[in-house]
């Protein structure tokens, strides 16, 4: 099975516009209300691609981080913001090339799908945050599409939003949060036979505020 990087270090050029036809802005947009993002502070991308998500930080007076594992796809993200505040870094969002309790907030937009292993993924977002700091998690429910396991090399087949609050709380994390982000994701399959609509969820926590050494 090729790789998420290879697909994605492939499709970058292409990548802007086939976001497009999957989900709107709204669902970013959501995401930075839920983790009530403040300017100044510093937030994660992970798995930032494009800069779907780091647009929208990056607008609200932010200074981000933006991981992908794809040097392609940052490349691009690179071209579209010329002089913003962002710190490209390709990583592997299961050891992030972030320091411990870093940053502020955390953003993870349809990451999840692609990863190894989510539950570590997780626990290296949940490190990279400060106390207090915000991580917030849109990815899809879990779902039946196969062709999007092999046409856009997704590893996982949406999730368990159960799964999802126990890993956010295995993580060490509080305050967790799963809902609807109110919106479907939308894609065609490359022969054009079988079309997917399939929610996505919100999920969202915080990092304990660890009690001070006497």
């Amino acid at each position: 099975m090729e790789s998420s990087k290879n697909y994605f270090d492939q499709v970058a050029g292409q990548w802007d516009s086939m976001r497009e036809k999957f989900f709107s802005e709204a669902v970013r947009d959501k995401a930075m209300a839920v983790a009530a993002v403040k300017p100044g502070k510093v937030a994660a991308d992970i798995g930032a691609g494009t800069g779907f998500v780091s647009e929208g930080l990056v607008r609200e007076g932010l200074k981000v981080i933006a991981v992908d594992q794809s040097e392609e796809i940052l490349g691009e993200m690179r071209k579209k913001f010329p002089g913003a505040d962002i710190d490209y870094r390709q990583g592997e969002a299961g050891k992030l090339p972030i320091d411990d309790e870093s940053v502020d907030y955390v953003f993870a937009n349809m990451l999840l799908h692609h990863a190894d292993d989510p539950q570590v993924v997780i626990a290296e977002m949940a490190r990279v945050l400060r106390g207090g700091g915000v991580l917030v998690i849109t990815d899809l429910d879990e779902h039946g599409f196969e062709f999007l396991r092999t046409e856009q090399h997704d590893r996982w087949m949406g999730f368990k939003r159960d799964d999802l609050r126990r890993w956010l709380a295995g993580a060490g994390l509080e305050r967790v949060a799963v809902d609807c982000a109110g919106e479907n994701c939308c894609a065609h399959s490359d022969c054009g036979t079988e079309y997917a609509a399939i929610s996505i969820f919100i999920a969202s926590a915080t990092k304990r505020i660890a009690e001070p050494a006497y």
